[in-house]
């Protein structure tokens, strides 16, 4: 019996972006291309206000001057997703005279997620300050004190009952007080699902953001057709004030919709809980031959292939569409905005072939539906390397279908853009200086 542990083993590259994100910016590369002067100029504004005690000290050598006459500064961000916990440590550059760049990201990222550590919230804080010594050894001395860190969890948190995950999220916040970095009384946050996908922040043209991670999945875009905005259910539209800009983002996150508990649900399943009397998960998206066991959220799950199963795509198909069954929101406006998608569509694709593994691609819709029946149909006689293969293939091809898109929709699937990975991290950290420079100037 083969044991299949939870770790989404679907990845190529370094790791996969679960999050959750979250977790992870809206439409990332219009937020890069368009808002990069306004948001940098905000992070330069908090941390020239935050080492200016310490700048007065050194009227020799100020705080972030190289000797090129660059000024320097770093915001840290943990991204505590269901499946791991990562930590993004981003640098600026300023030239005299010049608005702050992006020119370096350091990112580290440590399995299990928080929400494992649910029972036994002690046992969090090793690998919270395993990467909080990352962070210390890639920010100099001088900078630690103006370096604002911020954790901000996504669905794997959002799963749990409220009191096991506030804990947890004490538990971190004492470690970050206890850290030299710039430490706010709202550093450590849960996101809704809005704030998961507005956080990848919006551009002037109609660019959209799709993330599958392990327990969620988002889609975020802004609107132009007046219809999205008179159609749209309540709670999948939100106004998101950012740099003295306001905007209607359509974005939604979908709990449970995350590829790990699209598994789950797929299999029979149920969140949290162990199946009854120690019962098989049979599935007809596994090979019939196959058994095993899956690991999920700390429990472990006997899971086998429906015997005698013939056209396992289409049994497959069939069951992946019952638990999508009026689940998701369709939008005709998908059709016309430009996708770029993360997490786990990257990984999938890229473990069939369909993009380059290190530098990404584009693929149409279509493509993932081609691999799965192809995965499907020869998965008995040449069995995958990971049995799910056939399941989230099939998954992913009937969730975007779901959202709206058609066979023949161009989709944009990167890890990361000028050398930066994508993530909501880097939007967030933008957003989290922002509130800090609007609480320091409410008129602004």
């Amino acid at each position: 019996m083969r044991k299949i542990p939870n770790n989404g083993n679907l990845k190529m590259t370094k790791v996969a972006y679960p999050l959750g994100l979250f977790i992870c910016l809206f439409i990332y590369v219009a937020y890069i291309k368009w808002h990069w002067a306004s948001a940098t100029q905000a992070f330069f504004s908090i941390t020239e206000v935050a080492s200016g005690a310490r700048r007065g000290q050194q009227a020799h050598s100020p705080l972030g001057t190289a000797s090129h006459g660059h000024e320097v500064f770093y915001g840290i961000m943990f991204d505590a997703g269901s499946t791991g916990t990562r930590v993004h440590i981003f640098q600026f550059a300023r030239q005299p005279g010049e608005t702050p760049t992006l020119t370096h990201e350091t990112f580290k990222a440590l399995k299990p997620g928080l929400s494992a550590y649910a029972d036994d919230v002690e046992k969090s804080t090793s690998g919270i300050q395993e990467l909080l010594d990352v962070a210390k050894k890639d920010v100099p001395f001088d900078f630690w004190k103006a370096t604002p860190l911020v954790l901000k969890a996504t669905a794997g948190l959002r799963l749990l009952p409220g009191e096991k995950a506030q804990k947890l999220l004490q538990k971190v916040k004492e470690v970050f007080k206890a850290s030299p970095f710039l430490v706010g009384d709202d550093c450590v946050s849960i996101m809704n699902g809005t704030d998961e996908g507005s956080l990848k922040t919006p551009g002037r043209s109609s660019v959209g953001m799709l993330d599958l991670g392990g327990g969620s999945t988002q889609i975020t875009f802004l609107p132009r057709v007046e219809d999205t905005l008179q159609t749209s259910p309540p709670g999948y539209l939100t106004s998101l004030q950012m740099f003295n800009q306001t905007y209607k983002l359509y974005s939604y996150s979908y709990l449970g919709l995350g590829l790990m508990s699209a598994r789950l649900a797929i299999l029979g399943g149920m969140e949290g809980k162990p199946a009854e009397d120690g019962k098989e998960l049979v599935s007809p998206c596994l090979s019939p031959g196959f058994t095993g066991e899956w690991q999920h959220a700390e429990i472990t799950y006997r899971i086998s292939g429906q015997k005698a199963a013939v056209n396992l795509h289409e049994l497959c198909a069939s069951r992946v569409s019952e638990i999508l069954r009026n689940k998701v929101h369709r939008t005709e406006e998908v059709k016309d905005v430009d996708f770029y998608a993360f997490s786990y569509y990257y990984d999938l694709a890229a473990n069939v072939g369909l993009i380059d593994v290190e530098k990404g691609g584009s693929l149409v819709v279509g493509d993932f539906d081609i691999a799965a029946k192809y995965v499907c149909r020869t998965a008995e006689t040449h069995p995958p390397g990971n049995p799910f293969l056939c399941m989230d293939l099939t998954y992913i091809s009937l969730l975007l279908q779901e959202f709206g898109f058609p066979e023949n929709k161009v989709l944009k699937l990167t890890r990361k853009i000028n050398n930066v990975e994508t993530s909501w991290a880097l939007g967030a950290i933008f957003h989290y200086i922002d509130s800090l420079r609007r609480q320091k100037n409410p008129a602004s």
